[in-house]
């Protein structure tokens, strides 16, 4: 059983441009502009064959859902359901308040929201005169948690189209992921991006992140940066291999790019050309220096540096082999490496913790130096596979056994953002919009 879920936050708001805080109220419309991106969606997923559509009750959601439909080139088969439990966070004592006002009249919560968000808490006064204590984005979550639990056994084996707020995808996405709600802050939701989540199952089976916040159709290649956060990490995984192609482990045998591999770090090359680079860094093996060079050759002032720490996995004698080989010389192992990859021992090679630390590691350092930097900036760094879902993990404060959560396809781009004193926030993951020009992956699901 697969569940494809395609998450799409509505367009720009009234209260988004008045920078008002939304929440449960309903008095929020679609600004001409969020009509527009709407629209924009709808385009992008027009080829798309969607089984059911959900949409938030509220009328910014549901207008944006409506919108959309009416660019799909198949109708659902079910109609437009539009469900409470799709709402964005209750905010309550917030709700149509200007942001800057809430920082001043409530100083310590709104710190909460920015920097643990699980902590923060609302006293919302009783008739009786005495007040009642709520936890808006653990309430959040709960909610999300509560909407698959109730989603995933109606939606077996469909694709599926969910369009509703900031909050609550991001704690649809967290929540299915294995985030609780102290990692609220750190996934983004741009108007009308568009994120995938493929269900390997029900409840607590395996759920892997397609992509996430893409915005390319809206007309910006990667999303703008929040205020405060002047640390830009790319992080890219190489182009294709032969032997991506015939899905074959290649490891730490250093395999060159194909001519797809070399045509797609050209795509992603135009892609990022008027991005501002002001840093590079890449395994030094071939497929991803390739790769790098190939996108630097917009960016001549930038000098590339190697790190070793990046090169990926070494699945030491499996490395040349295919899937069957795989399993004939070592029944089990590969099922094994698919279901729990914490676990394994790679014959003669690394285990998943040995990657992850000396991932980590170099992740650390390329972050401190880039932010150590006199002046803001942005830092390309291109490295494998393993090494890119690692790192990601890790950004998210995800452990080992959630490695397969997320999908790198070959060229593919994610951003990352830092800020001092505020945890790091994933503002894509995965574009391969410029690949192929669609809102899903096509690149090759090759062995690592």
């Amino acid at each position: 059983m697969v569940t494809r879920v395609i998450l799409v936050r509505h367009g720009q708001s009234s209260f988004n441009v008045e920078r008002r805080v939304q929440g449960f109220l309903d008095e929020s419309t679609l600004t001409d502009q969020g009509q527009a991106m709407a629209h924009q969606v709808g385009g992008a997923l027009s080829e798309i064959s969607f089984d059911a559509v959900y949409s938030s009750t509220l009328r910014r959601a549901k207008d944006t859902a409506e919108i959309v439909l009416a660019h799909l080139k198949t109708t659902p088969k079910a109609p437009l359901q539009t469900v409470d439990s799709l709402k964005e966070i209750n905010l309550m004592l917030w709700e149509g308040m200007l942001f800057s006002d809430v920082e001043q009249k409530y100083p310590t919560e709104y710190e909460q929201w920015k920097t643990c968000p699980h902590e923060m808490r609302m006293l919302i006064p009783q008739k009786n005169g005495g007040t009642e204590e709520h936890f808006p984005v653990v309430e959040l979550f709960d909610r999300a948690q509560q909407f698959w639990q109730e989603f995933l056994p109606n939606h077996a084996n469909q694709t599926v189209l969910l369009v509703a707020h900031s909050g609550i995808n991001r704690a649809l996405i967290s929540t299915a992921i294995g985030l609780d709600a102290s990692g609220y802050q750190t996934v983004h939701q741009s108007n009308c991006g568009i994120s995938v989540l493929n269900f390997a199952g029900g409840w607590g089976n395996l759920v892997q992140v397609e992509s996430l916040n893409q915005t390319a159709h809206l007309g910006e290649p990667i999303p703008s940066p929040k205020k405060g956060y002047h640390t830009r990490l790319l992080l890219v995984r190489h182009g294709e291999t032969e032997w991506n192609r015939q899905k074959r482990f290649q490891g730490q045998i250093d395999v060159p790019l194909n001519d797809k591999g070399r045509s797609q770090s050209n795509q992603a090359a135009e892609f990022l050309k008027a991005i501002s680079i002001d840093h590079a860094v890449t395994s030094p093996m071939l497929r991803p220096k390739e790769t790098a060079e190939i996108i630097l050759q917009h960016h001549p002032d930038v000098t590339l540096h190697f790190e070793d720490n990046l090169k990926e996995i070494s699945h030491g004698l499996w490395e040349g082999k295919l899937e069957a080989d795989i399993e004939q010389e070592f029944p089990g192992e590969l099922e094994c490496w698919q279901q729990t990859p914490e676990v394994v021992q790679m014959p003669e090679g690394e285990n998943l913790q040995q990657v992850w630390n000396r991932a980590t590691t170099a992740w650390k350092a390329i972050v401190q130096t880039a932010m150590n930097q006199p002046e803001a900036g942005t830092t390309l760094i291109v490295a494998h596979d393993a090494v890119n879902k690692a790192i990601l993990c890790y950004v998210l404060g995800l452990p080992p056994d959630r490695f397969w959560s997320f999908k790198q396809g070959n060229g593919a781009v994610s951003v990352i953002d830092y800020a001092a004193d505020q945890p790091p926030i994933m503002m894509a993951m995965n574009i391969t919009a410029h690949l192929d020009g669609g809102v899903l992956d096509k690149t090759a699901a090759g062995a690592l």
